[in-house]
């Protein structure tokens, strides 16, 4: 009997071990990554679709994916890993991060680049876009699970710590 298991979006590159509360490699919160493996299935795909939202969110200020069938196809034949629980979306910082300072025919990939790629070579595009991802999720995380800052000297002193400040 196959098991339909959903995979892990962990990339192999954790920083909650370091403490960060939201991981900067696959952007799941801390708690996340573990207790993954006593999740229901539910429960791993509303993480996945948080993950995919938030993807969707930042890619579709840079590309607008014009042929999801072409980029899964360039993707398999140039051998680069995706994620298919993601959206096409999801898919585009893997390109990109895989192009480094090669130039991406975009087209080709069923990608049309928007104007705020404009210049930027694919690993600068890629790194703007995990920048903007981890914003977001930290925000999320944030919003959602720290402890509420109740006066504007904590949140001072919270920013200077976290820059190295004090």
């Amino acid at each position: 009997m196959a098991v339909n298991r959903i995979h892990t979006p962990c990339i192999g590159v954790c920083s909650t071990v370091f403490g960060d509360t939201v991981c900067r490699g696959c952007r799941r919160f801390s708690h996340e990554v573990v207790h993954w493996n006593g999740y229901t299935n539910e429960e791993k795909r509303i993480v996945w679709k948080r993950l995919n939202l938030l993807l969707c969110q930042v890619v579709d200020n840079y590309f607008q994916v014009t042929d999801a069938n072409r980029l899964a196809a360039e993707m398999d034949f140039q051998n680069l890993r995706y994620q298919t629980q993601l959206s096409p979306q999801g898919w585009v910082p893997e390109l990109l991060k895989a192009a480094g300072k090669q130039p991406i025919p975009y087209d080709r990939f069923g990608l049309h680049p928007l104007p705020a790629t404009r210049g930027l070579l694919p690993r600068e595009l890629y790194d703007q876009i995990s920048a903007e991802c981890h914003a977001l999720a930290q925000a999320h995380y944030d919003r959602s699970y720290a402890r509420p800052v109740t006066l504007a000297a904590e949140l001072t002193e919270l920013a200077a710590r976290e820059k190295g400040l004090i």
